[in-house]
C-alpha cells in the first residue's frame, strides 16, 4: 500500500483570494472551486496541490505546521519578491551557514524561504 500527501490545506475565512495569492507565487492555477468553500491550487512549481477551506473561526496563534520553500536564487531578492506581493517578513534567521526568512501570507499563515 502506498500513501501520498494529496494536498496541504489552509483554513481561511475567505479562501478564494488567499488561493489566488498562493497560485500566483508558484505560477500555478486554481483547478477547483467548490462555491468558495474549498479551493484547490495545483501546477506550476508546486510539488503537490494546496487547498484552501472556509472556516468560520480560523485557529488562533502560531501555526503548528508550515511550508518551507527553497530558492536557488538570491534569498534577499526572493524575499523581496514575496513581500512586494503582500507577504510580511518576520525576520531573517540562520543556523551556521544556513539562512532563511520567516514570512506570513496575507492571512497571517507563517512559512519560510531558505537559500540553497
Amino acid at each position: 500500500m502506498t500513501v501520498i500527501i494529496a494536498s496541504i490545506t489552509f483554513d481561511s475565512s475567505d479562501p478564494e483570494p488567499l488561493a489566488r495569492w498562493w497560485a500566483e507565487r508558484f505560477d500555478a492555477t486554481i483547478t477547483a472551486n467548490m462555491d468558495g468553500f474549498f479551493v484547490i491550487v495545483a501546477g506550476g512549481s508546486l510539488p503537490t496541490q494546496l487547498a484552501f477551506q472556509r472556516v468560520d473561526d480560523p485557529t488562533p496563534g502560531k501555526n503548528k505546521l508550515h511550508l518551507d520553500i527553497q530558492t536557488d536564487g538570491d534569498l534577499d531578492v526572493e524575499v523581496a519578491r514575496w513581500t512586494e506581493a503582500g507577504a510580511t517578513s518576520l525576520g531573517k534567521r540562520n543556523a551556521g551557514d544556513f539562512s532563511w526568512v520567516t514570512l506570513t501570507d496575507p492571512d497571517g499563515n507563517e512559512f519560510c524561504i531558505a537559500g540553497s
